[in-house]
């Protein structure tokens, strides 16, 4: 999918997850990131957060609906697992709870990626993931992201 040249930026704020995001999109329904390697082989260490890098491993959940992925919101801030939530409300990858593999530069379009690669690595028991949800042409999007390569 080509990158789309308008839309908004998306700024993350570090600790809590928040990204903020106009316009714009991430992979299409179905799509598929790139994957491969060992999560373990690619931890950047120190739980230090790496602001560049070219890939990440991300999950998210998407709801066509802000009500919806609100709903999906109130679910994690009551300590849901992230990967449980989305199985229950993504409308995108949902039987692999949100998984999305790991994700290049450039394979992802306007707020999605600014968030996906400023979010800090965490894990579905304990996410850090955008708040408030990140819209795209897609729809609403909660990310995290499990690692960064």
């Amino acid at each position: 999918m080509p990158k789309n040249k308008g839309g908004g930026g998306g700024g993350a704020k570090g600790g809590g997850g928040g990204a903020k995001g106009g316009g714009g999109g991430a992979k299409g329904k179905g799509g598929k990131g790139k994957s491969g390697g060992a999560a373990a082989a690619d931890d950047d260490g120190g739980g230090k957060q790496k602001k560049g890098g070219t890939a990440v491993k991300v999950r998210h959940i998407l709801c066509e609906k802000h009500s919806k992925c609100m709903e999906a919101m109130e679910k994690l801030q009551s300590g849901v697992r992230f990967n449980v939530v989305a199985e229950q409300y993504s409308e995108d990858k949902a039987r692999q709870g949100g998984d999305l593999g790991w994700m290049t530069r450039g394979s992802m379009v306007g707020p999605f990626q600014d968030a996906a690669f400023a979010l800090a690595n965490s894990s579905p028991d304990k996410p850090i993931y955008t708040n408030p949800p990140v819209k795209t042409k897609f729809g609403y999007h909660i990310i995290m992201v499990e690692g960064k390569k």
